[in-house]
């Protein structure tokens, strides 16, 4: 009986010991879960990538337009400004503004396939507009200084691209001086935009 006795409560203290993970416990797993996702898509590049966008944490830069496919409605008189706002180890937001317009937002995001490139769109309430988070993944050929992002399906859909025509190209001069948007259909230019990192305006 005692021998009974001796077993049980060890049971039970192993059971106790081994209980229902706390919130804690639970936030620690979803942290190394995100993290072998993390370790499991990206390249050493592509990680890179994302580490030199996150360098440019809490600044704005001024930019103008480089470049917009003749019949194309011009950008060239208006001020151009992208804020890096939002830095994690799984993504960086830069909300980009054209004079009062700040309706665009470009995401870099880390999920199971890649990372992402997104154009959030919003209406000044923050609602999203109609046609939102459109974008791509990298193709995994690209430099810690440059990824380029064909459509994906989910914007071949939104945006009736069936012939998969969209491109975007994202890259850093490899002194950091420079942070260059293109747009390309059929792998022609269609705008481009480029911002001076030198020199921070906040």
């Amino acid at each position: 009986m005692i021998k009974k006795v001796i077993i049980f409560s060890m049971l039970g203290i192993f059971i106790y010991a081994c209980g229902p993970a706390t919130e804690k416990d639970k936030e620690k797993e979803k942290e190394v879960e995100k993290t072998k996702i993390e370790q499991k898509v990206l390249t050493e590049e592509e990680r890179s990538f994302l580490d030199n966008l996150a360098s440019l944490c809490n600044k704005s830069f001024a930019g103008e337009q480089v470049y917009m496919k003749e019949g194309r409605e011009s950008w060239e008189d208006k001020n151009f400004v992208m804020h890096v706002t939002v830095c994690k180890d799984d993504e960086v937001h830069i909300p980009f503004h054209l004079d009062d317009d700040e309706s665009r937002t470009w995401m870099f995001l880390v999920d199971e396939h890649g990372l992402r490139f997104r154009h959030d769109h919003r209406y000044e309430d923050g609602t999203p507009e109609e046609k939102t988070l459109y974008g791509g993944y990298a193709d995994g050929e690209g430099t810690q200084y440059m990824q380029k992002f064909p459509v994906d399906d989910y914007s071949v859909e939104l945006l009736d691209d069936h012939d998969r025509k969209r491109q975007w190209n994202v890259k850093l001069a490899e002194d950091m001086s420079k942070f260059s948007y293109k747009l390309l259909y059929h792998g022609e230019i269609v705008m481009q935009a480029d911002f001076d990192l030198t020199e921070p305006i906040n």
